[in-house]
């Protein structure tokens, strides 16, 4: 399943993208079906039901499968795709550096992190597939990308053992961590150059972890105006995803609807001799295997 947070007539509404390239809004089409909406406004507040959330949208698509309507199906073209979780509670969790390849180019051997290493970027950071990416020329001249697999918790979770730490995932998705290149040295803690507003595109969509069984085996390519820039495969990962999520809630609680990002691949802008930076105009399309392609544009 695909979950979404997706707009029509100017309505936000919380859906599931079907094999025919449709769109269900869940709380419509649970009225049609029931003739009472119990589920939430908000995929977070979706996410936080648990199982629960997930088998009443199985039930369904069941029914709506059997009982197609244009007043709760609609084509996918005719939705506006928000982010998935468009404005996350908490600080995106974001891990640096988790390719060997990626910390060589921006450094040395001596840059390879031993223990998971880690960053966030704010709320406000957070757009969707195919919004605008605000160039932000008054405040850098080094705009750059980073394709990434993202990781979203599905229940709470404190000193997560990482043979367990797959059961706390709801599911992926695909961020895009623009980075102020400049800032980011500049400042040496990366807050402000990962934070410029829609600095964190993510999407298209939430895909559940039932169709993702390893996320630490999957294709991931970043093209910048139709050329290939970044192009791995997570299995290339330092760190796992499990000890991604052990790490951080070994003292710190996760919680349905936190997000991590789970770091780039080689192949980054400022890696490349000479550097090639973001700038007006250019398209960025991030296709991860099993998840799909964000898409953005950087603006003026």
């Amino acid at each position: 399943m695909k979950f979404v947070t997706a707009e029509r007539n100017g309505a936000p509404f919380v859906g599931v993208v079907t094999k025919e390239e449709c769109v269900i809004d869940l709380r419509l089409a649970e009225q049609a079906m029931k003739k009472v909406i119990t589920l939430p406004k908000t995929l977070v507040e979706c996410i936080a039901l648990g199982e629960t959330f997930v088998e009443n949208v199985r039930e369904l698509l069941i029914w709506v499968e059997e009982h197609p309507s244009s007043q709760y199906v609609y084509p996918l073209v005719d939705v506006r795709l928000l982010a998935p979780i468009p404005r996350p509670t908490k600080n995106i969790f974001c891990v640096g550096k988790n390719y060997v390849d990626h910390a060589l180019e921006l450094g040395s051997a001596t840059d390879i992190p031993k223990h998971v290493m880690l960053f966030s970027k704010t709320p406000t950071t957070v757009v969707g597939h195919e919004a605008t990416v605000l160039r932000h020329r008054e405040v850098t001249n080094e705009l750059d990308y980073e394709g990434e697999l993202a990781v979203v918790i599905g229940k709470k979770g404190k000193a997560i053992p990482e043979q367990e730490a797959l059961e706390y995932v709801f599911g992926y998705t695909i961020i895009n961590d623009i980075t102020a290149r400049d800032l980011q040295e500049r400042h040496k803690q990366f807050l402000l150059g990962k934070s410029l507003d829609t600095s964190c595109p993510m999407g298209p969509w939430i895909v559940h972890q039932s169709l993702i069984p390893n996320p630490n085996r999957l294709h991931i390519e970043t093209k910048i105006n139709g050329e290939t820039r970044q192009k791995a495969n997570t299995e290339q990962f330092i760190f796992p995803v499990e000890t991604i999520i052990a790490t951080i809630s070994r003292g710190m609680t996760l919680e349905p609807g936190d997000i991590i990002a789970t770091g780039t691949p080689a192949g980054v802008g400022k890696g490349m001799k000479p550097p090639r930076f973001l700038d007006t105009g250019d398209v960025i399309e991030i296709t991860i295997e099993g998840v799909g392609t964000l898409r953005n544009c950087i603006g003026e």
